[in-house]
């Protein structure tokens, strides 16, 4: 039997919900400055990649594959960036985020570089459920 599922809180407390994907819960980084996802694997425990079996790991990227494809599409991003880095959450995510050229953080990673903006209520709705259209489209 697997153990439950759980959130970590500042995960929780950072992002919005968007959708389940087979593997891993879709998550909206509260920061307007970047259109930016985290796809969060439903496996307890999970700290790196390795962690998954190496089913999960074909899924997990199979999903990054899709919600890049579908961020890119909104957005038309000049770049993608795609982290699993976790030195702050342990928990194991990965980072989806749409580059522009120009963006406050370009060339650079983003972490660090403005303070978040958090979306206001209509433009974050409306993105949330364009982003659910999307990846329930397949």
């Amino acid at each position: 039997m697997t153990a439950a599922f759980s959130l970590d809180s500042r995960l929780a407390a950072d992002t919005l919900a968007v959708a389940d994907l087979p593997l891993s819960a879709v998550r909206l980084m509260n920061d307007a400055t970047y259109p930016w996802l985290v796809l969060i694997p439903r496996r307890e425990g999970a700290v790196e990649i390795i962690d998954l079996s190496p089913e999960d790991r074909v899924q997990l990227m199979e999903e990054i594959a899709a919600v890049s494809d579908v961020l890119r599409a909104m957005t038309r991003c000049d770049k993608l960036n795609v982290a699993a880095l976790g030195n702050m959450v342990p928990q194991l995510h990965v980072h989806v985020i749409g580059r522009f050229a120009g963006d406050p953080a370009w060339p650079g990673p983003v972490w660090g570089k403005a303070p978040a903006q958090p979306y206001a209520e209509a433009p974050r709705d409306g993105f949330i459920a364009a982003l659910r259209a999307r990846l329930s489209a397949g």
